[in-house]
């Protein structure tokens, strides 16, 4: 009962949350948020994945043939002495542990550097003997860096596409300023994830690639939901003098206010749940790159839709010159009522060379009071008597008639 009170009283203005007023704190919100993101990529970069970095990746099991188990840094060791005996100058990175979903069979992967195929054969051997493991349980993979570049084209270009498809889309759909406004969220929102997940170092992977692609069309979705009350609530607004495009805008997104929070709510569980519970608890690796983009851009997107998407477009019409002279309009007529300036509607309607004292007797003609009989029109060619049969309505002489 209390959530459908706030949202019936979200939507009918009642409640009224200022969120358009306050643009300002949330572009400089938006900007320091930009700025550690880039400060991010400068500094700490990403963690390139084997796909887009190219190398040799060398999957161990985690149990000898007699059954021992094998720990992450045994794994590391052995894979390092191997590889640096084929290639001393090669370089390695760390074990990490991934358990397959459905099986208790779990495995170490190690990502080296570029190997030619004997040097993986003979790190490969090397590592078989060292730890004690059957040689067909060990497998390498070598991968071009040539991959991982046409999959980063591709993406690009497929990105490039999109924006341009969005932007024809909105332009037709609503206006310039509401596709650029679209636009700039849809931007803000893939570079704060892409600094998220630089922040947490994980591994660039053709699953990000998929998780980056797959946000865009969910962040535009909430925005031009958005868009599109703005839309209705603006119509014809110039019209009147009750309300600026700011608070009708404002309007538009306390009265969307909840439909983003619950659908945004009912898109992250399940996104929660492949993240947190798929890759947290279950050691399902391959599925913690997805599951952070896709967590962390949802969440953005609908934060975005409300705090910035809205707010731009309200910063962009506010300098249309109808909207500004409209904007002032309103902002004068509340001053002037509120100093108590308003002069009565009578006294605005009458002309300059007509004054009160003028009117009145006009006024009381047209306004008679209340259970007084009509007065009779007035003889002008009456005598001095004035009532009938009077002096001056008899016959000259003063005798009657016989």
């Amino acid at each position: 009962m209390a959530r459908e009170g706030l949202a019936s009283r979200l939507y009918q203005g009642e409640a009224n949350i200022n969120i358009v007023g306050r643009r300002k704190t949330w572009f400089t919100i938006a900007a320091v948020l930009v700025l550690i993101s880039i400060a991010s990529f400068s500094i700490k970069q990403f963690e390139l994945g084997i796909e887009f970095a190219g190398g040799t990746s060398f999957s161990v099991p985690a149990k000898t043939t007699s059954g021992q188990v094998l720990t992450q840094e045994e794994v590391s060791n052995a894979v390092e002495r191997a590889v640096k005996s084929a290639d001393p100058e090669a370089e390695i990175g760390a074990a990490q542990k991934v358990d397959s979903v459905g099986s208790a069979e779990s495995y170490f992967t190690v990502r080296a550097s570029d190997l030619t195929a004997p040097q993986a054969e003979a790190a490969k051997t090397a590592v078989v003997r060292d730890l004690g493991v059957k040689a067909d349980d060990v497998s390498d993979d070598r991968v071009s860096a040539a991959w991982g570049g046409q999959v980063t084209r591709q993406a690009i270009i497929g990105l490039l596409v999109f924006l341009v498809l969005v932007m024809a889309y909105l332009v037709i759909r609503f206006e310039w300023r509401m596709a650029v406004a679209a636009l700039s969220s849809l931007l803000l929102d893939l570079l704060l994830t892409a600094g998220v997940y630089s922040l947490v170092g994980f591994e660039v992977t053709p699953s990000t690639v998929i998780g980056f692609l797959t946000i865009l069309g969910y962040s535009l979705y909430d925005v031009v939901v958005v868009f599109d009350k703005v839309q209705e609530n603006t119509r014809g607004i110039t019209a009147g003098s009750t309300k600026t495009y700011s608070e009708a805008t404002n309007l538009a997104v306390n009265q969307t206010l909840m439909r983003s929070i619950n659908t945004g709510l009912v898109a992250l569980l399940p996104v929660g749940g492949l993240l947190f519970i798929g890759a947290g608890l279950l050691g399902a690796g391959t599925l913690k790159d997805l599951g952070l983009v896709l967590f962390v851009g949802m969440g953005l997107g609908v934060i975005s839709s409300i705090m910035f998407a809205a707010p731009v477009l309200s910063a962009l019409k506010d300098r249309e010159p109808k909207i500004k002279a409209h904007t002032a309009r309103v902002l004068a007529r509340r001053a002037s009522a509120k100093s108590g300036d308003v002069a009565p509607r009578a006294e605005r309607q009458r002309p300059a060379n007509v004054t009160a004292s003028d009117e009145a007797p006009a006024l009381a003609t047209l306004s008679p009071r209340p259970g007084a009989r009509p007065t009779a029109k007035r003889n002008t060619n009456r005598g001095g008597g004035g009532r009938p049969g009077g002096a001056g309505n008899r016959p000259s002489g003063g005798t009657k008639p016989r």
